[in-house]
């Protein structure tokens, strides 16, 4: 039983699928907006039913803000070194840093050697793995260091400058199964990859095993390298020991399990199904969280908690579950501080209807996972929307030009590096849409069952609409700002943007506070869909 106390982190593995090129796009945009950490996508060059892995993600980064992206895992025979460091290296330093390496020896000889591959042996290709691994990270040292040489019976790299490095200390997770590769895990790897079906949850104990004795002889403290793990289920039907299945829930009890015992951390579930991906981020991810954190804040207090199995005699911890119950909550909703910026209504706010008010209702602290998504989500937008403003201004201002702007965005940390002021601007804007049309089609049905919600969903059902209107005002404004044949913008350029941004934003942080507020209640009794 091996806890390693590593963070936890939640993802997605779609397929590339060349049908639906879109698909992939768009199940990127839930996964970032459900809160997952990581995207990732297999890489087979040589199967004609697939998108290139590479441009994919390149793609799914421009279009997200916060999301990771990795290969699982790239195929080093049709991919050399090389070029592999440098674009990994690239998609880094342009997302912001949000980039991770997931790298395989091969598999599938008879595909490769007819893509142009090189036939290798078992044996083989480990060599050709470890000897990669030297290249790709020589490559990633810093420009004026020593040139990079390895003289290797694969790969052959001698005198080649290095550089540039990634934006951060980009992590090497290999995908491994048998002893030889295990050990070459343990050895020089950030991570372990293994994929549920390949290897059974059973089955990781004795492969840990492994690794961690290859780490201690290497050096590394075994817990240093981290345990991801991609899993298969499906919500409903039996609980299985080989894959996910249940309510979320049970997800989270057999993940938890899997933190707790197995030691894995990342956990990455296969599917293209958007309403599998939005329950894994919005109500499985959650529960695994508290469920893992109650059990190690119990084992550095006292004996190991048995809440994680359900066994445990003592009563749940409760809190005040709405804003308007009586006494003291965890956790609070942002409140409409009545400032507008325009002298213009996107609506009138006073027949917003309201939620049967709950006094002294209470829920536990895990019902509360939801709302304080919710919650979660919200503050972000509110985040992103002050640094827009914040850019605009500086324009309005004559303190920076159109041009110049893109300057201001590449130290936003929660932005993608090079973009232009425009181009941040429809990023938000998108983001903010992507959030409605995800409550619209998933949550707000769901929600209509609870007694007295209909008439608050309904009016938050039009006041997406109306801020759907508002974007396409900004993008407008924003195609006159950013014309071509304009190389800078004064305050006369900018007033029509400026005053669809202020009145987007009297809309937006309204509606934020009296969603955040009414359904506080109704997503802590019944959660997401």
């Amino acid at each position: 039983m091996t806890d390693y106390l590593q963070a936890l982190a939640f993802g997605v593995f779609p397929s590339p699928d060349a049908a639906h090129p879109r698909a992939v796009l768009e199940l990127a945009e839930v996964a970032e907006v459900s809160g997952l950490d990581l995207l990732t996508v297999q890489d087979h060059p040589y199967q004609a039913a697939h998108l290139d892995a590479w441009t994919l993600l390149s793609v799914v980064a421009a279009r997200t803000t916060t999301l990771r992206v990795a290969l699982n895992v790239a195929n080093l025979p049709l991919r050399p070194p090389v070029v592999l460091a440098k674009a990994v290296a690239t998609l880094d330093l342009l997302s912001g840093g949000r980039v991770e390496f997931g790298l395989g020896a091969g598999a599938f000889w008879d595909a490769i050697a007819a893509a142009g591959g090189t036939r290798l042996t078992a044996g083989e290709s480990v060599v050709a793995l470890e000897e990669g691994i030297e290249v790709i990270r020589g490559v990633w040292h810093p420009e004026g260091s020593a040139a990079v040489r390895v003289a290797g019976h694969h790969h052959h790299v001698v005198g080649l400058h290095p550089g540039p490095p990634p934006a951060h200390a980009v992590e090497i997770w290999l995908g491994a199964y048998k002893p030889r590769m295990l050990r070459l895990t343990g050895r020089v790897a950030d991570g372990w990859l293994p994929t549920m079906g390949y290897a059974d949850p059973d089955a990781l104990a004795g492969m840990n095993a492994v690794i961690d004795e290859a780490a201690r002889a290497a050096g590394p403290d075994p817990a240093s390298v981290r345990r991801l793990y991609n899993v298969m289920g499906r919500f409903g039907g039996p609980v299985s020991s080989s894959r996910l299945a249940g309510m979320p829930r049970d997800w989270a009890e057999q993940l938890a399990r899997l933190a707790l015992e197995e030691g894995m951390s990342t956990f990455i579930l296969g599917t293209d199904d958007i309403r599998a991906v939005r329950r894994f981020g919005e109500e499985v991810a959650p529960l695994v969280r508290d469920l893992v954190d109650a059990e190690r804040a119990g084992a550095t207090t006292g004996p190991a908690s048995q809440h994680a199995a359900g066994d445990s005699a003592e009563a749940p911890e409760v809190a005040t579950a709405t804003a308007y119950a009586s006494g003291p909550v965890v956790i609070r909703t942002t409140p409409d501080d009545g400032t507008r910026l325009s002298d213009q209504a996107a609506w009138d706010e006073s027949t917003r209807p309201r939620f049967p008010a709950v006094v002294g209702a209470t829920s536990t602290l895990q019902q509360q996972a939801a709302p304080q998504h919710l919650i979660d989500v919200h503050d972000a937008l509110r985040a992103e929307l002050t640094q827009l403003r914040d850019v605009i201004a500086q324009v309005a201002a004559g303190q920076l030009e159109v041009g110049p702007a893109r300057s201001v965005i590449n130290r936003m940390t929660l932005r993608q590096n090079n973009w232009t002021l425009g181009a941040y601007c429809e990023q938000y804007c998108r983001v903010v849409t992507g959030h409605h049309t995800l409550e619209d089609r998933g949550v707000f049905p769901h929600l209509r069952g609870v007694a007295g919600a209909s008439p608050v969903i309904d009016r938050l059902t039009e006041e997406h609409e109306v801020i759907a209107d508002l974007l396409e005002h900004v993008d407008r404004a924003l195609v006159a700002l950013v014309a071509p044949a304009s190389t800078s913008a004064g305050p006369s350029d900018v007033a029509p943007l400026q005053e669809v941004i202020d009145l987007l934003t009297d809309a937006l942080l309204s509606h934020l506070s009296y969603e955040g507020r009414e359904l506080f209640h109704p997503l802590a009794l019944v959660g997401f869909q």
